[in-house]
């Protein structure tokens, strides 16, 4: 498992984007109450309870910023975040693959989701958050298939990696090597995150800035 060389300017860069203020803007349950496509947009996708809240929160360096829960199926919303100074805007999707939440819920979740991701021009990538201890589940493929077809640029994050055996996450990270091979729009590389630990932050940021510069 190898990271990416990343310049040291691109690392600081990354560290520098994530130093200033991002702040909630405000939930949006229609495409229509979404803000304006005036900068770009990352968004992350994830079943329930695989940490995109808690991995918001480590990136973005403000324990409070998203709302964390135990509750698989919370984030009902697209939850908005911005930078006060830089062009990027941050997007967490509901979790998806909660079968106990009420089918008219989950219906209207999944048509917002896919609204999002076929009609959002300043979306520049959406980082789909896969549990480590599990690897690639059958509604994250789903979702690959999804952005493959809409040709939505997208990276593999595997949350949690501080929790399964060495040995269960290289299994984890072949299963998702195997997964993205040849999809069209999947980014080569997988990014290895522990929100916990820190792990794998610096990585991420430093992926993003390099988005804000293309």
């Amino acid at each position: 498992m190898t990271t990416p060389d990343y310049s040291p300017d691109t690392v600081e860069r990354g560290r520098l984007l994530f130093a200033r203020p991002i702040v909630f803007v405000k939930g949006c349950v229609r495409l229509a109450d979404l803000p304006p496509m005036d900068r770009v947009e990352i968004a992350f996708a994830g079943r329930s309870n695989v940490g995109k809240s808690s991995l918001i929160n480590a990136l973005c360096g403000t324990s409070g910023l998203a709302r964390t829960s135990n509750t698989p199926g919370r984030t009902q919303e697209l939850n908005i975040f911005q930078s006060q100074s830089e062009n990027l805007r941050i997007v967490d999707m509901p979790g998806y693959g909660y079968a106990k939440a009420p089918e008219p819920k989950v219906r209207a979740w999944t048509q917002l989701i896919h609204q999002y991701l076929t009609g959002r021009a300043t979306l520049r990538r959406v980082y789909v958050l896969v549990d480590s201890r599990h690897g690639p589940k059958d509604n994250d493929v789903s979702v690959m298939n999804e952005l493959d077809r809409a040709a939505v640029s997208y990276q593999i994050v595997l949350t949690k990696i501080d929790k399964p055996s060495a040995k269960d996450l290289e299994k984890a990270v072949a299963a998702t090597r195997s997964a993205i091979a040849k999809r069209p729009a999947a980014h080569p590389d997988i990014v290895l995150t522990s929100s916990e630990k820190g792990d794998g932050i610096g990585q991420l940021r430093s992926e993003i800035a390099l988005l804000l510069e293309s």
